[in-house]
């Protein structure tokens, strides 16, 4: 039996399965992105966090890598590069992270696989190919939905002195923040969109409160607008989601598909499950 090394990346955050050796298992490193990594940085982070995880005599014979930015050709180069230079003789399989999620919550089904975690994407998937895919435009001018998306609304707000007193109280007792520094973490420090998404663990930890419960719907609905609503198919095909937003916020998005009469599918955490299953 070969073994596989299959990941599933987004970018805060990295899923690891080691599938045919000896000793199998599941490990997690920090994100990688080409967008924000060169191949030389990423080979680094490899060696650092997943190499001394992994069995110390295991020969890789294939990576699946399913990965956040890997859609244009630059970007699967520099993960090829980097996933060559860590396993020289393994053959290496580099897919956009909305293949991944495609092929971990659809399987071999046709359905509508959406992706709602740091970032968001979604696709129709007709059980072997990405037919359709509405462009993801990054946390800047997209990523509907997603936790940066809801971080940006909740600094909006609070910004804006939209918050009343008590979610102010709390925010302040949480975060101890202010103007300045919320500002130079988005506008001059690195990965500003991860800071964006670390706030929404501030919505998920005050439901109910209706400011919170406003810029859930909202956010989640835009996501529907945006980009469910593009695929035609969404109107006789299962709704798939997976990524962290989509596991903690999940009883919206069933109210969502109940308002607009769509079929609700699988909720995943992360596609590795249906991703060790269609790889075996």
């Amino acid at each position: 039996m070969k073994v596989q090394l299959i990941a599933d990346s987004g970018s805060t955050k990295a899923e690891w399965c080691l599938l045919g050796a000896r000793e199998t298992g599941r490990y997690r490193t920090t994100g990688i992105s080409p967008y924000f990594l060169n191949a030389a940085q990423i080979k680094e982070l490899l060696e650092k966090e997943l190499l001394p995880q992994l069995p110390p005599d295991v020969q890789i014979d294939e990576v699946h890598y399913y990965g956040t930015g890997c859609l244009q050709r630059k970007s699967v180069e520099i993960v090829e590069s980097a996933l060559k230079a860590v396993w020289p003789v393994a053959a290496i399989e580099v897919n956009h992270d909305l293949m991944g999620a495609a092929r971990g919550l659809c399987g071999k089904e046709p359905g509508i696989a959406s992706i709602l975690g740091t970032g968001s994407n979604s696709c129709y998937f007709d059980g072997k190919t990405i037919q359709k895919n509405n462009p993801g435009l990054g946390y800047v001018l997209g990523d509907e939905g997603s936790g940066a998306y809801l971080g940006k609304k909740l600094l909006q707000y609070y910004l804006y002195n939209s918050f009343d007193e008590e979610l102010k109280a709390r925010f302040d007792a949480q975060y101890n923040t202010n103007h300045e520094e919320i500002l130079e973490n988005v506008y001059r420090r690195p990965l500003p969109n991860r800071y964006l998404a670390s706030f929404a663990q501030f919505l998920g930890e005050n439901r109910g409160h209706f400011i919170v419960e406003n810029i859930l719907e909202d956010s989640l609905n835009e996501f529907f607008f945006s980009h469910i609503y593009k695929y035609t198919e969404s109107w006789t095909h299962p709704l798939h989601f997976t990524g962290s937003i989509a596991w903690h916020f999940q009883d919206i998005l069933n109210e969502l598909c109940e308002l607009y009469e769509l079929q609700m599918g699988r909720i995943l955490r992360s596609p590795m499950d249906g991703l060790m299953a269609y790889h075996q």
